[in-house]
């Protein structure tokens, strides 16, 4: 018995290049065109085709389709890409042959320029119309600043009116996310300030002898500046993001413009409660960080032979009231500027994915350069009164 070895067929290719000389070539379709058979040529076509428009700029293409059985989107995606580059190089093209039945669908795509429109090319602006942008920019922000301020102050004094009405709910939340759950990090970071400071301090203290006076400065330097500032800086980045990103994403999800459909004051419902919440827990989280700051001064200038007694007794003499009101004060000015900066951020959140971090990132960025705005002017008002 003998077996006989099947015999094994290569179908040609579906499309074929032909070029007759440097001005004509040809490409000539047979057989059923699909995205499963224009697999293997479609790049070899385009590859031949680009090599050919490259020798001169008058070249003149035909395209025999008239041994098609069948087309579908991939042919005519073909058929669209190779007429596209013919009219870019310049070169004619035509098609022969073509089914009259594949006619309205190729017409669906003319003009092919449609399908492939030249990049728009951004003007470059010059310096002065960057600065006037700029300018405006900022002008535009300290407009929605200034009357948001407005607004905030007519409802915190409405909530001083109406304390049933206030949003408590929102405000204990506001208070455990903002001054609890950051009871941790403004510990830490007060404590390391507290060595750094006194460390540094001692260095250049030690070369007069001088390390007694170490920790009375470093415990007033830190009751009146560094515990409030230290700390809304913290705050800044954890409250006043977090609220900015909570009310970006209501935002966004069309919650605010809801709110205002219904009658309700979006700064009443939102803001009013988080702002509330920031004036309650910066003096506490400040008050927090001035102690665990001033511990850890202590326990540092152990190093420099200065005994615990010695540290209080100075610290006493250094430190009265009016230093810590101070510092207390700044820091409730700080919890007002950090929670209804962020809020503010947050009600000018656009629209996109990327609108919430943005709002984010600049409610971070605010809330700093208020703070410092802020503990400036604190600071000339308490030159000129001595507060």
């Amino acid at each position: 018995m003998s077996i006989t070895a099947p015999i094994s067929s290569v179908e040609p290719p579906v499309a074929v290049w032909m070029q007759a000389d440097a001005a004509n070539a040809k490409i000539s379709l047979a057989g059923k065109i699909n995205v499963y058979s224009l697999g293997g040529v479609w790049t070899q076509i385009r590859d031949a085709q680009d090599a050919w428009l490259k020798q001169d700029t008058s070249q003149s293409l035909v395209l025999d389709a008239s041994r098609i059985a069948s087309l579908d989107g991939a042919g005519i995606a073909f058929l669209i890409g190779v007429e596209e580059a013919q009219q870019k190089a310049g070169g004619k093209f035509e098609i022969v042959g073509l089914d009259s039945r594949y006619e309205p669908l190729l017409q669906e795509f003319d003009p092919i320029s449609n399908l492939f429109p030249v990049p728009a090319v951004k003007p470059r602006r010059s310096f002065v119309v960057s600065t006037g942008i700029a300018a405006q920019n900022l002008l535009d922000d300290a407009r929605g600043l200034i009357t948001f301020t407005g607004h905030l102050t007519a409802d915190l004094v409405w909530s001083i009116r109406n304390i049933k009405q206030v949003r408590w709910g929102d405000f204990v939340n506001a208070a455990v996310e903002a001054g609890i759950n950051a009871l941790p990090i403004v510990g830490l970071v007060a404590f390391l300030i507290g060595v750094i400071l006194s460390f540094q301090a001692a260095i250049g203290m030690k070369q007069f002898g001088a390390e007694s006076f170490v920790g009375p400065l470093a415990a007033l330097g830190i009751v009146r500046e560094m515990g409030p500032l230290i700390t809304a800086i913290l705050l800044a980045g954890r409250s006043s993001a977090a609220f900015a990103a909570e009310i970006g994403t209501m935002t966004v999800n069309s919650e605010v413009d809801a709110l205002v459909s219904g009658g309700l004051s979006p700064i009443r419902f939102l803001v009013v409660p988080r702002v509330l919440a920031g004036i309650l827990v910066m003096p506490i989280l400040t008050l927090y960080a001035d102690i665990v700051s001033i511990i850890a001064s202590m326990f540092t200038m152990l190093a420099y032979g200065i005994p615990f007694i010695n540290f209080y007794n100075g610290m006493l003499a250094a430190v009265d009231i009016e230093d810590i009101s101070s510092g207390l004060i700044k820091a409730t000015l700080f919890g007002v500027v950090v929670s209804a900066v962020g809020c503010l951020r947050g009600m000018q959140t656009g629209t996109g994915a990327a609108a919430v971090g943005i709002s984010a990132t600049r409610a971070v960025v605010s809330s700093i350069v208020m703070i410092v705005l802020v503990d400036g002017v604190f600071a000339f008002i308490s030159y000129k009164t001595g507060f």
